[in-house]
């Protein structure tokens, strides 16, 4: 039986992002899923499908000839310390860049987030993709202890470790100074979060991402390029008061709500990717990134 192409997709897909945001723990996931082991399906068939698949889908690895990618440390003195990161850019670049911040999700640099790094380093850019969870040993090689990890750190100390970030790539002896940011799910809010509190900051893009209070917003000085999925009721309920609070303080932004796609969309490791979603928002993002840092 295809999961992805039956009835029961979405209401697994919505149990899933509850699990994965932490808004039930693993016994209840799995008593939830459970209840569509019926007709063919079984447990292990539906989180065979739900989990993520790091090893198939990797569109720039490693190795790739086009990109130089090394991992670098850097200080977060307000946060947790000493901040490991993927730093990446075209290989045969000797010349100064504009620089991205990539921001992961709620479970540490993973594969994918090290992919997506260095996809904007392949782009043009020079791009670092930190790993909060260096203070607790950094990325554990899962998601679910990934997340576990994670939130054993405050998401305040986890923000600073970002904008030291930043701090980092805009005085790179390789970078132009300017430095936009993009990330996802938590790394959205980060991204949102990063532009109330870097006056400075060239331009943001978060992708289904928590939005700030609305007495923040007017600290906001970067223009933003705000990624929504139209099926993803939980982060999309802040998204009208956020809208609301832009246009009463006139900031620079757009939004785009990609149409019956899901939470995680650009993802392409899970089965709430989009292919057609994913393609066209990373072209806006890269696009949004070359008129305002280049």
């Amino acid at each position: 039986m295809n999961i992805k192409d039956s009835e029961v997709a979405q209401d697994l897909y919505d149990i899933y992002d509850y699990y994965v945001h932490s808004k039930i723990d693993r016994r209840q996931f799995m008593d939830r899923i459970s209840v569509y082991a019926v007709g063919g399906l079984t447990v292990p068939s539906i989180l065979a499908f739900l989990m993520p698949n790091y090893a198939s889908a990797q569109q720039i690895r490693s190795e790739d000839p086009r990109v130089k990618s090394d991992y670098v440390a850097y200080k977060s003195e307000k946060g947790g310390g000493t901040i490991k990161g993927l730093l990446a850019q075209p290989a045969d670049n000797q010349q100064k860049l504009p620089g991205v911040v990539v921001v992961h999700e709620n479970r540490g640099l993973n594969p994918h987030i090290e992919d997506v790094t260095r996809r904007a380093g392949l782009a043009g850019f020079i791009s670092l993709g930190p790993d909060a969870l260096t203070p607790l040993g950094g990325y554990p090689g899962n998601d679910d202890d990934g997340r576990l990890l994670q939130r054993k750190r405050d998401r305040n100390e986890m923000l600073e470790d970002f904008i030291a970030a930043y701090e980092y790539l805009k005085d790179h002896p390789l970078c132009t100074g300017k430095v936009g940011v993009v990330g996802f799910c938590f790394g959205g809010w980060i991204s949102n979060m990063m532009a109330v509190r870097i006056p400075e900051l060239n331009a943001a893009v978060p992708f289904y991402g928590g939005q700030p209070d609305d007495e923040d917003v007017p600290s906001i000085k970067a223009p933003l390029m705000l990624q929504y999925a139209s099926l993803d009721k939980r982060v999309n309920a802040g998204w009208p008061d956020y809208a609301v609070a832009l246009d009463a303080h006139k900031k620079d932004y757009v939004a785009h709500i990609y149409p019956e796609v899901n939470h995680g969309f650009h993802n392409d490791t899970t089965p709430r990717y989009n292919k057609e979603a994913a393609a066209l928002a990373w072209e806006r993002t890269v696009g949004f990134f070359k008129e305002h840092l280049m």
